[in-house]
């Protein structure tokens, strides 16, 4: 019998993606918006039943704007601090509801990890590494796509919710984007990313960016081609950004190495506790966590 996979999701990303995507009309008994919980969980069973994994843990960000890539480079993110931003509005009501889905994950078993001053996807990064077996990583966030190694770890990235998904494998990377399958981070520093404040090398763009890399492979081959093969034009506009790559480089890689603790990420196939049905109806949640419930007992 073949194993399943270990499911590596980015809690941040989803709740978000289920806070936008599920009406605010789905509230608590009290009549509190309680969507993002809704959308969340419901979308947590459809991955259990199409992926059907055999460990599970979702991923949080203890800091979505971490102070040392901040210090990197100033402007990382910045546009999401400005106020009446949708990040500003959605981070004042998930304040509210992300507890609660924490707790009904608590109740399931199924461990939320985060790590101070880093992002989610940095404990995906971590986790990604240690694991043995395949790894299915689900996120909207394409800075993931550096952790894609063939035949082993893949991305699982959301196009309608997550009934439809691209499976983001190194051909994937290859087909849309035209640079070597593991060559995404330095795509990422070369071409700049303005949805989380990054420039990119002055003048780049995309497909320079992605030229050099199917030219040279890796962006330390790019580098070093400055220094030995004469400026060109592309060449010389990363020559004159060495200092932003440095730093960029920094900002973009994903941690692989945090010292977070070791967990069993065992998925539970039985009963949960049964402090959970209280929980859900207290929020208005019965049906959607049932749900999950049943789907966390299918499979092998």
């Amino acid at each position: 019998m073949t194993s399943g996979p270990t499911l590596l999701i980015d809690a941040s990303s989803l709740i978000y993606r289920a806070f936008f995507s599920t009406p605010d009309t789905v509230r608590t008994p009290e009549g509190n918006a309680i969507n993002a919980a809704h959308g969340f969980l419901r979308m947590l069973g459809r991955l259990i039943d199409d992926h059907d994994p055999d460990r599970i843990c979702c991923a949080a960000d203890q800091s979505w704007r971490p102070a040392w890539r901040v210090r990197l480079i100033d402007t990382y993110k910045t546009h999401r601090t400005e106020p009446g931003s949708l990040q500003q509005e959605a981070d004042a009501e998930l304040a509210r509801q992300i507890p609660i889905i924490f707790d009904l994950l608590a109740l399931c078993e199924i461990k939320v990890i985060g790590h101070a001053d880093y992002e989610a996807e940095d404990v995906i990064g971590t986790l990604t590494a240690r694991a043995r077996g395949r790894v299915a990583i689900v996120s909207g966030d394409r800075d993931l796509f550096q952790l894609v190694r063939d035949p082993d770890v893949y991305v699982l990235y959301p196009k309608r919710g997550v009934s439809v998904v691209d499976r983001v494998d190194e051909a994937y990377i290859e087909a849309h984007y035209g640079i070597p399958g593991r060559a995404y981070r330095d795509y990422a520093v070369l071409r700049g990313d303005p949805s989380d404040g990054l420039p990119g090398v002055r003048g780049l763009g995309e497909k320079l960016a992605a030229s050099l890399l199917a030219r040279y492979g890796s962006l330390d081959a790019i580098i070093a081609a400055t220094h030995t093969q004469g400026q060109g034009i592309a060449l010389g506009k990363v020559r004159r950004d060495l200092d932003y790559i440095e730093r960029a480089v920094q900002v973009v890689t994903i941690a692989t190495e945090l010292p977070l603790q070791e967990e069993n990420l065992t998925r539970l196939r039985g009963d949960p506790d049964g402090a959970i049905y209280s929980l859900a109806e207290r929020y208005g949640l019965t049906n959607t966590v049932n749900r999950l419930i049943n789907s966390l007992r299918s499979g092998r």
